[in-house]
């Protein structure tokens, strides 16, 4: 059984409206049921109210969809179950006694809903009040649906806009229930599953193999009509555009080029956020290369399945005014406060911004010259490049095993770097070379601590000549990835060995000190460091998330920071 994270199995339903209200102020329960209503029912005098609902298990709809321009209340069922009668008709004769003026009824087509709804619903009428009952059957799925009709599902929700803002504009109920059957009309769902969903206490209601998903599935798990083996979004979305409006089908929505649609690209539960944004622009994309203009598109989670991994794709036809009703504004919780506008993949981009002029190179004389410079960079690269594997071995154990990589990564391409040009000889303007090429090519954080090392060292050198200026470029490049990156020495990072190397460095400031010397000096103490980072508490970067008994290497960074250091004095 899946695990949730509710405090009983019998009470969620009930938990979870009491939250909704609890944290909404425009919210109120109705006393002994399962009903929310807008708090401000004396505004409703004199209009028409709606009312919705359905079984529990599909959050945020139905309460999220009441409010000002949408619902006046809901009622809701246990998980999966529609509600009941008594229930529904507490709601009818709640708002009734508010003073509305007649009454709609906003019901998806499920035999339980539609038992209950409409049971209210006589019983109401019987009691002299004016209510009217519209049902919504959007569901794609079925090529020939039975005797059941086409299942009520994600659409509803645009019909909840469409009557809500007639309902807000003071339009008759005569008026709302014609323009509400009407849109619904011209409205088509159709969802797609990679997994089953299961409510609090049962086991799921079917079952997926890890490489199919199943499409035109209903939003309590009842089969859809076929399953298929995994595709790509850009694929997925292309079969269930074209399932949706295959002229063959009885239950489908007719599109042709120039028509204009709102289209609804919704999460069933589970699928990440990240998934959502490319399946929406996959379905923008489909759409406008077969000349649909996509009038407006909502994005989000709006009616779901519990857990379930999966999306349904609502299209409504729509004209100016099914468009001003659709924008019209709500207070509902649920409904996306976004700009209104029409969506589109061919937006145009905003200009990158332009390179700034470089300064011109500092010549001050270093003893440097290109041939050097190159010598040093590909014993560097070359030195990298054959440590990859070692690197990635030591980092397995206290990150995720790339380290090497990345290393290898920046050394390939400061070799393609050079190879396109001879690099300047200057020190300031090298360092700033290097830092452009590793943050764009070397990757990770690494690429970035390297990056911020290189730039600040180099602006240290600008205009300096003597050997002190390499000690102090040496502090200013551990500073900058010190506050930044949040490590410090005995933190089991690279920059233990920076560290190590930079204090034995200071030597240089001392006057007739061997830069040779004092840079053997240097690589001694950074591989003493990076050697004593294997007896180190991690403090910083990923393995400071790695148990301490778990580290048994040196740290990979540090390693390859006396590499590195090791190379250029070779």
């Amino acid at each position: 059984i899946p695990k949730k994270l509710v405090t009983t199995v019998s009470g969620c339903a009930d938990d979870a409206l009491a939250g909704v209200v609890a944290c909404n102020p425009g919210l109120r329960l109705l006393q002994g049921h399962r009903v929310v209503l807008r708090d401000d029912l004396q505004a409703i005098r004199g209009r028409v109210a709606l009312l919705s609902g359905g079984g529990s298990g599909h959050e945020p709809a139905h309460a999220g969809y009441v409010g000002k321009g949408m619902l006046t209340g809901v009622v809701a069922g246990t998980m999966f179950a529609s509600p009941s009668v008594g229930s529904v008709l507490a709601a009818i004769q709640a708002v009734a006694q508010a003073g509305a003026a007649g009454i709609l009824l906003i019901v998806k087509n499920y035999t339980g809903d539609r038992l209950n709804f409409g049971m209210a619903l006589e019983r109401a009428r019987a009691e002299g009040t004016d209510v009217r009952m519209v049902v919504v059957g959007d569901d794609c799925a079925f090529t020939k649906p039975g005797k059941a009709g086409r299942r009520g599902i994600c659409g509803t929700i645009l019909i909840h806009k469409v009557a809500g803002a007639l309902a807000e504009a003071g339009a008759s109920l005569d008026e709302i229930e014609k323009k509400a059957m009407a849109a619904a009309k011209v409205m088509g769902t159709l969802g797609l599953s990679l997994s089953p969903c299961s409510i609090p206490g049962s086991k799921p209601s079917f079952q997926l193999a890890e490489d199919e998903m199943e499409l035109g599935l209903g939003i309590h798990g009842e089969a859809g009509v076929r399953r298929m083996k995994m595709l790509p979004a850009d694929k997925a979305v292309e079969t269930m555009l074209k399932h949706m409006t295959d002229p063959s089908s009885a239950s489908h929505l007719s599109l042709t080029p120039g028509s204009s649609v709102v289209l609804v690209v919704n999460n069933l539960g589970g699928l990440s956020c990240l998934e959502l944004g490319i399946v929406a622009g996959a379905a923008v994309r489909c759409l406008e290369n077969q000349g649909i203009r996509i009038a407006r598109a909502l994005v989000g989670s709006f009616m779901t399945a519990m857990e379930m991994a999966g999306v349904s794709l609502t299209l409504m036809l729509v004209d100016e005014e099914l468009l001003r009703l659709i924008d019209a504004k709500t207070t509902a919780m649920a409904w996306p406060n976004i700009l209104a506008g029409p969506a589109t993949t061919r937006r145009e981009e905003v200009p990158a911004p332009t390179e700034p002029p470089k300064k011109p190179e500092d010549e001050t004389g270093t003893g440097l010259s290109t041939a050097r410079v190159q010598r040093v960079l590909q014993r560097v690269c070359s030195t990298l490049l054959d440590m990859k594997e070692k690197l990635n071995e030591l980092d397995r154990g206290a990150g995720d095993g790339d380290c090497g990589h990345t290393h290898a990564q920046a050394a390939q391409a400061i070799q393609d770097w050079m190879r396109s040009r001879p690099p300047p000889a200057a020190p300031a303007q090298l360092f700033s070379a290097l830092a452009d090429v590793v943050l764009a090519q070397m990757g990770g954080s690494s690429g970035v601590l390297y990056g911020l090392f290189l730039t600040a060292a180099g602006q240290s050198l600008r205009g300096r000549s003597d050997s002190a200026a390499w000690a102090d470029a040496m502090d200013a490049g551990i500073e900058a990835m010190q506050r930044y990156g949040g490590a410090a020495p005995g933190d089991r990072t690279m920059l233990d060995s920076l560290f190590a190397a930079g204090q034995t460095l200071h030597s240089l400031r001392s006057p007739g000190a061997d830069p040779l010397q004092v840079l053997a000096a240097a690589v001694q103490s950074a591989e003493a460091a990076a050697e004593a980072t294997r007896h180190m508490e991690a403090g910083a970067g990923r393995a400071s998330y790695v148990h301490s008994s778990r580290l048994e290497q040196p740290d990979a960074g540090a390693v390859a920071v006396a590499a590195v250091l090791g190379a250029v004095l070779e």
